[in-house]
């Protein structure tokens, strides 16, 4: 991917937050690209940094007791990293947009639908309340919402969940902004809504050109939508790459885990139990020494208890934080 052709470009970014223990990072040296009119994944269990990535990319981990830093974080030219508030809050709504996990914790219970939909065209574009209301509306009827006149004046309440993510993303894109970062934006939906939501973003996408960062831990949803994944494990990528080859050929132990665990269909139902990853994600202030993996890793060698890898490079852009693809891995 050339310059040109990126839309985003991380390095290096990393989030601390201050505890009675001492600080704690939950996202250590994360790096990733996502280009004009792409959509990438970022695909992790629960605890894994995903949500606090997105927030830290946005501007919106509380300081205290957050801190965020990183190489950089550009966006279209512009390093979001050496940005101020005032600057970074004009950046916010208009050039990159977030569509949050639970809409229902999200949307303000004592404000109209068209009052919080409109908000962004009423910070960034002054545009008055007439205008602002049929753009609002208009909004409503691209993103599917039924009887789009009758929803302007409800309240969150009156809606059901289906209906309340949809009205997020409409938020979220009513600027057409050209970063869309949506934190598992089907949660909670039932299936048919779920599929409805993801056709609508992908149409979206197609149509305003608008890049997205899909936050899920549903390899599914990922296999369907995206161009690129990011592996996340206990706050580092422990793999990159184009989602064709992430499922033909998993490189990280933890990659081929999640992949094993997926139900597979099958012409004879059988009484086997589901794979799973043994233990869980590790606690952020106490981390193993070395890969943060190994303690659930039944490829783990004595290295891997010693010494944390790298991203190595395995070719097209694919990349695994491993000691099984390391030079240094294979010759321990």
């Amino acid at each position: 991917m050339t310059n040109r052709d990126k839309l985003l470009s991380v390095r290096n970014l990393r989030t601390e937050f201050k505890t009675q223990n001492g600080p704690v990072r939950v996202v250590d040296g994360v790096s990733f690209d996502v280009g004009r009119g792409r959509i990438v994944g970022l695909v992790g269990e629960s605890g894994s940094g995903k949500s606090i990535t997105a927030l830290s990319l946005m501007g919106l981990v509380p300081s205290p007791p957050g801190t965020v830093s990183a190489d950089s974080i550009i966006l279209d030219g512009t390093d979001l990293a050496r940005l101020n508030g005032d600057e970074m809050r004009r950046k916010r709504g208009r050039e990159v947009s977030m569509v949050f996990q639970e809409p229902m914790t999200s949307l303000n219970p004592v404000k109209t639908m068209v009052q919080q939909v409109g908000e962004p065209l009423a910070i960034h574009t002054g545009l008055n309340k007439r205008a602002i209301r049929e753009k609002v509306l208009q909004m409503f009827e691209t993103v599917g919402i039924p009887e789009p006149k009758a929803r302007l004046d409800v309240y969150p309440h009156q809606l059901s969940g289906g209906l309340r993510q949809r009205a997020m993303i409409a938020m979220g894109l009513i600027c057409e902004p050209k970063l869309l970062i949506a934190d598992e934006p089907t949660t909670a939906l039932d299936v048919t809504t779920q599929a409805q939501i993801l056709r609508l973003m992908m149409a979206l996408r197609d149509r305003a050109g608008t890049a997205i960062i899909m936050i899920t831990h549903d390899l599914g949803i990922i296999a369907e939508m995206c161009d690129e994944v990011n592996v996340m494990y206990a706050g580092q990528i422990v793999e990159q790459a184009n989602v064709f080859d992430l499922f033909d050929r998993p490189s990280h132990p933890y990659t081929r885990g999640l992949l094993a665990s997926i139900p597979k269909a099958t012409e004879k139902r059988t009484a086997e139990r589901l794979n799973s990853i043994p233990g869980v994600v590790p606690n952020l202030a106490k981390l193993p020494a070395g890969c943060r993996f190994h303690p659930r890793c039944g490829d783990a060698m004595p290295i891997c208890k010693l010494k944390q890898p790298e991203l190595t490079d395995l070719g097209n852009g694919h990349k695994a934080r491993c000691w099984l693809h390391d030079k240094e891995g294979a010759k321990a």
